[in-house]
């Protein structure tokens, strides 16, 4: 639920964003507000909002988040409450208009038991936690890896060292030992930003008993596959990905950002990471899941072996 001040600061998106429904919320160029209640985005009756209005209202909410959005940074996201997730696009890259997109969290937050998976599934991820492998959750947006990622760690031991490292504040584990590392972005002289890669290696440094990366995009795999091949098992991270056959693929390209090349990455890749939870998401709301390992082709090349829960 939103405070008193989100709700100032959301305006005329605060009812809607006070929805427990309510998982997604986007403000188009046209002003037009539409939001995902599990059956994908509808427009919201009655709210639409001014070029001059909806411009107003993105720049106030990035800075809620204490970062900035202008004509020189023309794109930000922001966390802000526990959980909230805000991305603004200003003209002119946003070419129609200010875009506003809003993830909202779960009212209520998940467990493995009521996640939407099967038994079988839920026996598998609580047997992979408890032999602290490694997992890897992939899956398009929007299709719960980060809501099932934190459902699996807040099972972990109460004695457990978590450090949850996120480019934008996401995932809420419901864990008495918790610490998260977020991302900074530069100040208008282009000093001052911290990156996922830097985050990584400083975590190293806290004595993490599990080491988790909300999402590997770039630099930040090479120092967290590094990380899982020197002792730091249990661990967790995701990436985006269309099918599970694509998380070889995926990983590979994102290794060559981080300048691994194929070969490094594949045997880096196949020693840190245990097991890969494949996520997809149907028209109506639900989740299936699908299971794979890395294998070698080969030409000593990463693919994905398919399980079954």
């Amino acid at each position: 639920m939103l405070g008193p001040q989100l709700r100032r600061v959301f305006g005329p998106l605060a009812a809607v964003a006070a929805d427990p429904l309510a998982t997604d919320i986007f403000v188009t160029g046209d002003g037009l507000v539409r939001a995902d209640r599990g059956r994908g985005a509808e427009t919201e009756p009655g709210v639409r909002l001014s070029a001059i209005a909806a411009r107003e209202l993105g720049v106030s909410l990035i800075a809620a988040g204490g970062r900035h959005v202008d004509e020189a940074t023309p794109c930000a996201d922001v966390r802000l409450g526990e959980g909230i997730r805000v991305h603004v696009a200003l003209p002119p890259i946003a070419w129609s208009g200010t875009a506003i997109s809003v993830r909202l969290p779960r009212v209520e937050r998940i467990r493995l038991e009521s996640s939407g998976l099967d038994p079988a599934a839920v026996a598998m991820l609580r047997e992979a936690l408890s032999e602290r492998r490694t997992v890897l959750f992939t899956g398009a947006t929007g299709s719960g890896k980060t809501t099932l990622l934190a459902a699996w760690l807040s099972e972990a031991e109460s004695s457990e060292r978590i450090i949850v490292i996120e480019d934008v504040a996401e995932a809420i584990i419901d864990h008495p030992h918790v610490v998260g590392l977020e991302c900074r972005q530069p100040n208008l002289e282009g000093a001052g930003g911290v990156d996922l890669a830097r985050l990584v290696r400083e975590a190293l440094r806290m004595r993490p008993d599990r080491l988790v990366v909300g999402e590997c995009r770039g630099a930040e795999v090479r120092e967290f596959l590094a990380a899982l091949n020197t002792g730091h098992r249990g661990g967790a991270g995701t990436v985006h990905a269309n099918s599970l056959r694509d998380v070889a693929g995926r990983l590979e390209a994102i290794g060559m950002i981080a300048g691994l090349p194929p070969e490094a990455l594949a045997r880096q890749a196949l020693s840190g990471i245990d097991l890969l939870v494949h996520l997809e998401r149907d028209r109506r709301g639900g989740r299936t899941a699908r299971w794979g390992q890395f294998a070698l082709d080969d030409r000593e090349r990463l693919v994905v072996r398919e399980l079954g829960p």
